[in-house]
């Protein structure tokens, strides 16, 4: 069993399965992570959305430079969780399936190309404490070895 973070299932709604894969890019004590403006300014795990017929680490890759403006280094999969959320940005109802990958940013090849993302840099540790939802929050802790903050 996958274990579910944030909101709890609504009772009555129909939600789609969303398979998503998400990095945590660590570089010594630092982290790489993404800030979303819109619909909600929130920090996030770099990653996001597996298309029809595509790989995940081929869709991590992707996501992680659309995001980032980086090329990374898988390491490892470090597991998955999952959370029943509304995306404003497709109007959906969503079980997001997310699965988190240790990994290494290697080359900066520009900015962000995907709109409202900006690329931050900041310590690991803070960022257990920046991240919108309770799910990254508790990977990056589990790979840190520090409980997951309340």
């Amino acid at each position: 069993m996958i274990r579910r973070y944030g909101e709890p299932v609504q009772k009555g709604q129909r939600y789609t399965r969303r398979p998503g894969v998400y990095a945590i890019l660590l570089n010594g004590p630092d982290i790489l992570l993404t800030h979303q403006a819109n619909p909600i300014p929130e920090f996030q795990l770099p990653g996001g959305g597996i298309d029809k017929g595509e790989h995940p680490v081929a869709a991590l890759h992707r996501e992680v430079f659309e995001e980032t403006g980086y090329k990374i280094d898988i390491a490892q999969r470090i597991g998955a969780f999952r959370r029943f959320t509304y995306m404003p940005d497709y109007d959906l109802w969503a079980e997001k399936l997310c699965t988190i990958y240790l990994a290494r940013p290697v080359l900066r090849l520009g900015p962000p190309s995907e709109a409202g993302h900006t690329a931050v840099w900041t310590t690991a540790t803070e960022a257990v404490h920046l991240l919108g939802n309770a799910g990254d929050k508790a990977m990056l802790a589990g790979v840190l070895g520090i409980a997951p903050p309340r």
